[in-house]
């Protein structure tokens, strides 16, 4: 019997793929790319599942974006007519995905090729390769287990007193345990705590739920610069500047950790502080995180308050309560909250990730603010972008 697509609409992730995809058609069209995957599971093979993978893979590569929506994409006013007509003719390409095997037996996927092209790869890559294995490992699961952990957490959201602060972004896609269920949380969400939730990254079901497509940048458009730009050093500055000359002023939530937060902060002078309306944080102490950008505010003359802070690193609704009383009436809060929504199910999610590991043929990397995270195919590299951000 054949397998049911796991993704069949291209619309089925997240917003910020998009974002980036329209700044990679008008500012960089001819670069290019490789995307490496990894399973941070030590205890997990993959390797059985290859094949269904691969299968997955192929059914995404036939998909292509229907007239509906093509409609709704044209009418988000900060995507431009020309990317429209792009995407009509656009398709994944699979000869562009290689799976095979490390030294180790385990499972590799690498994806390379244009990065107009191979962009789009990365969410519904890993939203495939989670769900094919919850459908083999877990595929007795009882979900009332689920159901049990959703509801407890909007009843949190609901008792608290600081709920009318709580402003809650759905960020789960990558990670979902399927996609059946991640549709689920999101109208249980709407329905709940709908005066909470903000929106979705994923577009497919913003627009199913009528929600707000979010998402700005991934760690992937700062890394790429640092093979673009004409010095590393100034990579940060040149990727913030070309972000404020495709959308200006619109999607103003920069990303802080590709090379660390202080260095971040280097680069974050009162020019680019004054024309983005916040930041995200994605690894690294949340608490510290905070206190540091709001200090940075405040030195540059900038009331916090009129920015936002996004927490978006592994965050459970506990966790994003403890930073609300901490900074509510200091910034403004938001919180994306991922896998601890759409795989909390009362069974073991993977951690998997697919990053950008060259492009233009050298090496990039991000240095995270969190130990593990840091994922580099050559290490002199890593060496000389740790020395040049002052970053070890």
């Amino acid at each position: 019997m054949k397998t049911q697509p796991i993704i069949r609409s291209l619309l089925d992730t997240d917003l910020y793929k998009l974002t980036m995809m329209q700044t990679v058609l008008h500012q960089f069209p001819a670069a290019e790319v490789e995307y490496t995957f990894k399973c941070r599971n030590a205890d997990v093979s993959l390797k059985p599942y290859a094949a269904e993978i691969k299968a997955q893979i192929k059914a995404l590569c036939e998909l292509r974006l229907t007239e509906n929506e093509l409609h709704y994409l044209a009418g988000i006013y900060y995507l431009k007519p020309d990317f429209i007509q792009f995407l009509k003719l656009f398709q994944l390409n699979e000869q562009y995905v290689r799976i095979g095997e490390d030294e180790r037996g385990q499972l590799t996927i690498t994806v390379a090729g244009p990065w107009l092209h191979t962009i789009m790869f990365e969410v519904p890559i890993l939203a495939i390769v989670e769900e094919v294995y919850s459908r083999n490992e877990y595929a007795k699961v009882d979900l009332k287990e689920g159901q049990r952990r959703l509801m407890e957490k909007t009843e949190a959201i609901k008792k608290h007193p600081l709920r009318e602060h709580f402003k809650l972004m759905e960020f789960g896609t990558r990670r979902r345990f399927n996609r059946e269920w991640h549709c689920h949380v999101l109208e249980h969400l709407k329905r709940s705590v709908k005066s909470n939730l903000v929106g979705t990254s994923n577009m497919y079901l913003a627009r199913e739920l009528d929600l707000l497509p979010l998402g700005t940048m991934a760690h992937e458009y700062l890394q790429a610069f640092q093979a673009l730009g004409p010095r590393l050093i100034d990579s940060q500055k040149m990727a913030l500047e070309t972000w404020t000359k495709e959308y200006r002023g619109d999607l103003g939530i920069a990303l802080t950790d590709v090379v660390g937060i202080d260095a971040f902060l280097k680069d974050f002078d009162r020019y680019f502080a004054k024309l983005f309306d916040g930041v995200r944080h994605d690894s690294g102490d949340p608490f510290t995180w905070a206190e540091k950008m709001i200090d940075h505010y405040k030195k540059l003359g900038i009331d916090p308050k009129t920015k936002t802070l996004v927490f978006s690193d592994g965050l459970n609704i506990p966790l994003a309560f403890e930073l609300l009383e901490k900074f509510y009436d200091v910034t403004n809060i938001v919180f994306g909250i991922g896998t601890n929504l759409t795989n909390d199910v009362g069974v073991t999610p993977l951690s998997i990730v697919m990053k950008m590991t060259k492009c233009n043929g050298q090496p990039v990397a991000k240095i995270s603010d969190s130990p593990g995270k840091t994922m580099c195919k050559d290490e002199t590299y890593l060496a000389y972008l740790n020395n040049v951000f002052n970053a070890s």
